[in-house]
């Protein structure tokens, strides 16, 4: 039997029976991102310097992005770090929702550079503006093999959803190293100027809808929603079907991160004395039918719910 401690490591150890999951993914390497950052950072100046010397809206964009890239991976790295510190007294679940937090933020800030491009694409429509497409077009060629290179980095960690958030900032930036590419070949062969603001919005768009995606997965996880793979109803019908259970309710399925589903919720049964063997039977059943590991459930007799915990899991 366990020795009574008021320790925190103690109150957050797994003992025999527990679930054996982590409260963050310990096989995640850092150096996946610092490269990533380093490989960045070494180029996001040069693209800078060169989009408003060139006066090319399409490079601006994609220095933009590069710079982008930059705050998001430096927060993916911070976010990881963060996410990989135990549990504490004042934070019993531990840290692993800083990586959906930076993803969420990373999201907001691609939205500012999305629309700062299209107000200005729009501009230069009504006012096209003479650019240096020989300039644009190696300068953009340099970054799109950076871009390559640092997204075939971050796609070594498939696991992490800040990682996959800072990923759609590389993507977005290799699409813009493209459009780049695209306009200053044009600019250069025909001195057509509005193809500039043209690809510009074309690779906004893109990115707008991948920027979304990542928005809507770090929401939900942040809002505590049901994990995507999981379904709620068919969680509720398995567990009534347990033998020994007479209903369910006060059910609540979510991430504790990303990856790890928990579930806690109250089991109305016949006899306390059966509650051990129900126990059993619905962790392995949870476990081997909807991949849920961490479960916490209280025991009732029947009319040992209070009125407003007797409704069916909503």
């Amino acid at each position: 039997m366990p020795v009574k401690s008021s320790s925190s490591a103690h109150l957050h150890a797994h003992l025999a029976g527990d679930a054996q999951h982590a409260h963050f993914f310990e096989n995640r390497s850092q150096k996946v991102l610092a490269w990533a950052l380093c490989l960045t950072l070494s180029f996001a100046g040069v693209e800078v310097a060169a989009g408003f010397l060139s006066n090319s809206l399409a490079l601006i964009s994609d220095a933009g992005h590069m710079v982008t890239d930059a705050a998001a991976l430096g927060l993916a790295l911070l976010a990881q770090l963060i996410a990989k510190r135990p549990p504490s007294a004042k934070h019993s679940f531990g840290f692993g929702r800083a990586e959906a937090l930076a993803a969420f933020v990373n999201g907001l800030a691609m939205l500012a550079v999305v629309a700062w491009i299209v107000f200005e694409a729009t501009q230069r429509f009504a006012k096209p503006q003479a650019v240096q497409g020989g300039t644009v077009f190696v300068v953009a060629a340099i970054g799109l093999a950076i871009n390559l290179l640092v997204a075939w980095v971050l796609s070594k960690d498939k696991e992490s959803l800040n990682t996959r958030a800072a990923l759609v900032h590389v993507m977005g930036d290799l699409l813009g190293s493209l459009a780049a590419l695209a306009a200053g070949a044009v600019i250069y062969l025909t001195g057509w100027m509005q193809i500039d603001p043209l690809l510009s919005i074309l690779v906004s768009l893109l990115i707008l809808k991948s920027t979304l995606g990542v928005l809507r997965e770090s929401y939900h996880f942040l809002m505590e929603g049901v994990p995507h793979q999981i379904d709620y109803l068919a969680v509720g019908a398995d567990l009534a079907k347990v033998d020994g259970v007479l209903s369910v309710h006060d059910l609540h399925v979510w991430d504790m991160s990303p990856g790890q589903p928990a579930l806690i919720g109250h089991l109305e049964i016949g006899d306390l004395r059966q509650w051990p063997q129900v126990l059993r039977a619905v962790k392995a059943m949870l476990l081997a039918r909807h991949g849920i590991d961490h479960v916490t459930l209280q025991a009732e007799v029947a009319g040992m719910a209070a009125p407003h915990d007797a409704a069916p899991p909503h």
